[in-house]
């Protein structure tokens, strides 16, 4: 057995240590969901233009059938995730907070709900343009809750070259464990994406960097590598925000990417793990991305669990799958305790970038007064891409838009690490969000003015 003790654990400077409250569902294994009797399937679930639907209310649809198609270079295609027929295409509630125009889907309750065109691609025989294309017509996005489409990172500019493909299975969002058990169960799959990625890009290494916490997947991956797969298994210190791109890559490679740079710019491409798996899966039984899995979690819900939740599935649905709230539950998030979005409504779709449901109570989610900064200089220790959030924190406040440009705030990641870290309870990285949402408006202004 490979000894992580006779290798160096690898990490990145600054950063934050919370408790990771990973224990509730670590060791749960993935059960799959039933089908809910009705599918809400929003047309943006991944950066990039909306999906354009090519289906009408009143039509049947299938399991794996394309239903809407991508609007763009960078756009997804959206699959039905369940046999039924479309009720609607209409506003609903999105993860956002938004009213987004969805396909809205009646299950068949007479359906076995089986794959739509299910088959084995054969991938070794396919170009790597023709994979490219096939991964994006399977609709495929980063699934660690970016979202960014997948054949749009695999698509190397010219003149540029994917020396090393990187595998994101850090997963140190606190609480979240849907990538662990994805190590665990689909390790094969996590492999089988590897080559099919390596021959997209023409890579010559690839690496899977995952937290210590995480020892038994660790163990699995080293144990279970392919011989002929030149791939590395990089054990990563339990530290926040070690799974980002930035800083993944200066753990494993000591390498950092300059500010406005990309991991290409450094010759990698980075991909979380739960893709990688997903694109080995789709060729194996040539199945898009319809479903996921979420880890169910926190001091309010029933019963945790790690599901296989099909896309569309309303999150009242879940909750009662999961055995309902309990008392005094204050908050829910679509993703971890960091950087995960507060949800105002349970008819919310969980979507593909929905790593995980976090449900908090009172004893949490604790108003805070805030006081004045008293520069003490924490947030500049914590903060992994080496800014001031103190004097950032401030312009914001006085809305000196022009003064945070020459401070870099675009190079901002909104981890969350400054506000976890300061004393008078100043909710920065809330104020950067929304400082760089006006500063990018006003960009738009004006380069539409210029032409």
């Amino acid at each position: 057995m490979f000894s992580f003790l006779e290798k160096h654990i690898k990490t990145f400077r600054h950063g934050i240590h919370p408790g990771d409250y990973k224990e509730t569902t670590k060791d749960l294994k993935i059960e799959r969901m039933p089908f809910a009797d009705e599918i809400i399937l929003p047309l943006s679930q991944h950066l990039g233009g909306p999906s354009k639907p090519i289906v009408k209310p009143g039509e049947k649809v299938f399991r794996g059938q394309l239903i809407a198609e991508a609007t763009g270079f960078v756009s997804s295609n959206l699959h039905a995730s369940v046999t039924g027929t479309v009720r609607a295409i209409e506003p609903r509630s999105h993860a956002s907070g938004r009213m987004v125009e969805s396909i809205i889907i009646d299950k068949d309750p007479f359906s076995p709900q089986t794959l739509f065109n299910e088959r084995t691609i054969e991938w070794e025989h396919l170009s790597p343009n023709e994979l490219l294309d096939m991964i994006k017509w399977g609709g495929f996005v980063g699934l660690g809750g970016a979202a960014f489409p997948t054949h749009v990172k695999l698509s190397v500019p010219d003149g540029k070259r994917a020396r090393f493909f990187m595998v994101n299975a850090a997963e140190c969002e606190p609480f979240l464990t849907s990538d662990h058990r994805i190590m665990l169960e689909r390790y094969h799959a996590i492999f089988a994406g590897i080559r099919i990625c390596m021959k997209i890009l023409d890579a010559e290494k690839a690496y899977i960097g995952t937290e210590i916490n995480k020892m038994e997947a660790l163990e699995l991956l080293q144990s279970a590598i392919p011989a002929d797969l030149p791939c590395e298994i990089v054990p990563l210190e339990t530290k926040y925000p070690q799974g980002a791109e930035k800083m993944l890559t200066e753990a494993v490679l000591h390498k950092e990417i300059p500010s406005g740079q990309l991991p290409i710019d450094i010759h990698v491409i980075v991909n979380n793990v739960g893709t990688v798996a997903a694109i080995g899966e789709f060729f194996q039984h040539g199945q898009p991305v319809i479903e996921r899995v979420v880890t169910v979690t926190g001091p309010g819900i029933r019963r945790p669990a790690n599901l296989m939740v099909p896309i569309g599935t309303k999150l009242s649905d879940v909750i009662e799958y999961c055995g309902g709230l309990h008392e005094h539950v204050r908050q829910i998030l679509y993703g971890g305790p960091m950087m995960g979005s507060a949800q105002m409504v349970l008819d919310v779709p969980v979507m593909k970038g929905t790593s995980g449901v976090l449900f908090l109570t009172d004893h949490e989610v604790v108003p805070r007064q805030e006081y004045p900064c008293i520069r003490c200089m924490r947030c500049v220790d914590a903060c992994p891409v080496y800014l001031n959030p103190s004097t950032l924190g401030m312009l914001a406040k006085g809305r000196f838009y022009d003064e945070m440009m020459n401070y870099h705030i675009m190079d901002c990641m909104e981890c969350g690490s400054c506000s976890y870290v300061c004393p008078s309870n100043i909710p920065l990285v809330q104020r950067f969000r929304v400082t760089k949402v006006l500063i990018r408006e006003k960009l738009a202004r004006e380069a539409k003015k210029k032409s």
